[in-house]
């Protein structure tokens, strides 16, 4: 199992710099990947490359209904 220290945690330069309110996103081992909510980050998800992918093309494509409140 790895730690969050043990993750190199980067974050979308549209984030900006005011504060922890967004993605982050690791490279793990066996060519997984890594997410957490920079709010929270002990919560990690991990995933496949395939399915990082599938969700990075969605996001770009406006593939997504916004979340109602």
């Amino acid at each position: 199992m790895l730690y969050t220290s043990e993750l190199c945690w980067i974050k979308s330069s549209f984030s900006g710099d005011g504060g922890n309110n967004c993605v982050e996103v690791a490279a793990a081992e066996g060519g997984r990947v890594s997410l957490r909510d920079s709010t929270r980050p002990s919560r990690i998800i991990p995933t496949t490359r395939i399915a990082f992918h599938a969700l990075v093309q969605g996001v770009k494509s406006e593939g997504f209904a916004p979340v109602q409140d």
